[in-house]
């Protein structure tokens, strides 16, 4: 029998005990960790022109019926006023007191069956999975079908998806089309043609360059990938293999896995539903006890911008309080190069090094979660970290209290005291503060012009 995720807290005792010790493997998926080299694929959407392939990391959730909008709406901040066939929206909710369980990308690709698409780590995915399974047995008019990423699903998965990113994107679709790139809104989606085979289009940004995510049926993926390296190939095009992919957040600013806020009164019923190897782990300096000093409101990662309050909604009332003046803000951390080295060089020293600080990424849990401290005293978490080659800087994205400036230093507190049993956490380290410099999230004018002139 599946152990819930209810009884798997009863058996540890605490959420936070379950899910610091909880194992969670690094994924595989059938994506290249490097085609060439993660540092020049890194360098790629910020030079040139980069293809990262989409299709295999993130899961997806087809669903239709008269009822589904009403229910999404029940569970969302967002508003669906403008939502309609051809538009894509950013999808958060939150529970009772206005905490975040995650965010996703929600496509309405047209009317009918599996014509609505959310996409993206299965969190807030199994979430709204529950609400709908509730409202089907309350006889509601709504429908799902869920296409789990490739390292939980057996065969490929419905769709490819293709990001085209970086300054020369739009040259490389001019050779593509024959002509000027289709003319889609940001966050539109448009129906297009690439070798011989329809394509639907999403106008946005990623890795805080400009281009397209290209995607369609999987039987089509070989055809279309050929099509696009074709295309880019005079433009120095690079595919971006798994390494260099983890590291893309770093740039655009988005905050992958924020940690879910599911465990309080309201979503006990969920607890039970949910399978406790579905919640993932938490790696991390922040070791504290209670499990709230773990959430994040929307507008600690800076989704409040997603925030209406023009309809009813599950953690409304608290949410709109939260509003009026928010706590913390979402940043980027840039981490002192000397620390930096001073870590890497204890894992070639006598004695016990620092807590291993891998290249381009450093994670360790499903939820990244370091202690951020100024004069000793706790002003945020660091949630996702890692090496940028562009701007050779080590950074992170972070949620930081609003009292501590742009320009201010701070230290993150590196590896885990007391050591949890995880075993992608080395069990012989010592913890190291790592002092860093308050940025905006996204980082790029500030790091390229500010930080180095003062560097």
């Amino acid at each position: 029998m599946t152990e819930t995720l209810a009884q798997a807290i009863a058996r540890e005792g605490s959420p936070v005990e379950l899910l610091r010790n909880q194992n969670w493997p690094a994924f595989t998926f059938p994506v290249a960790p490097e085609f060439t080299n993660w540092r020049d694929e890194q360098r790629a959407w910020n030079t040139s022109v980069a293809l990262m392939d989409q299709s295999h990391h993130m899961t997806q959730l087809f669903m239709d019926g008269a009822d589904l909008i009403p229910l999404l709406q029940g569970i969302s901040p967002n508003t669906f006023a403008t939502f309609r066939p051809g538009v894509a929206k950013q999808l958060i909710s939150v529970n009772k007191d206005g905490y975040l369980i995650g965010d996703g990308i929600l496509f309405y690709n047209h009317e009918g069956p599996d014509g609505i698409v959310l996409v993206g780590h299965h969190i807030l995915i199994d979430w709204v999975r529950f609400n709908i399974e509730k409202a089907q047995a309350a006889g509601k008019d709504v429908r799902y079908r869920l296409d789990p990423n490739s390292h939980m699903r057996q065969g490929p998965p419905t769709f490819y998806r293709y990001e085209l990113q970086g300054p020369h994107a739009d040259r490389v679709m001019e050779k593509i089309f024959g002509g000027p790139p289709p003319a889609i809104k940001f966050f539109h989606i448009g129906d297009v043609e690439i070798a011989g085979r329809p394509v639907k289009a999403l106008r946005h940004g990623m890795a805080g360059q400009p281009g397209f995510e290209f995607y369609g049926p999987w039987e089509d993926n070989e055809i279309v990938l050929d099509a696009i390296m074709e295309a880019g190939e005079e433009f120095d095009i690079r595919r971006v293999g798994a390494k260099a992919y983890s590291s893309s957040p770093l740039e655009s600013g988005w905050v992958p896995t924020p940690f879910p806020a599911i465990f309080d009164d309201d979503f006990a019923e969920y607890r039970d539903w949910l399978p406790a190897a579905r919640i993932g782990s938490i790696g991390g300096s922040l070791s504290s006890a209670d499990i709230h000093d773990f959430y994040m409101t929307p507008f600690d990662l800076g989704l409040g911008r997603s925030v209406r309050f023009d309809h009813d909604f599950h953690g409304r009332e608290a949410l709109e309080k939260i509003a009026e003046a928010p706590a913390r803000r979402k940043v980027t951390l840039i981490w002192n190069s000397s620390d930096v080295a001073d870590v890497v060089r204890s894992q070639v020293e006598p004695g016990v090094p620092a807590k291993y600080l891998d290249f381009p990424k450093a994670r360790y849990g499903f939820y990244q979660m370091d202690e951020v401290q100024q004069d000793g005293r706790r002003v945020g978490i660091s949630t996702d970290a890692g090496y940028v080659a562009y701007d050779q800087l080590y950074m992170s994205l972070a949620t930081l209290d609003n009292e501590v400036p742009e320009g201010a230093e701070v230290e993150v507190l590196w590896g885990e005291d007391p050591i949890s049993r995880k075993h992608s956490v080395d069990q012989q380290h010592r913890q190291v503060r790592i002092r860093a410099t308050v940025a905006p999230a996204p980082y790029h004018e500030y790091a390229r012009t500010v930080y180095r002139a003062n560097s």
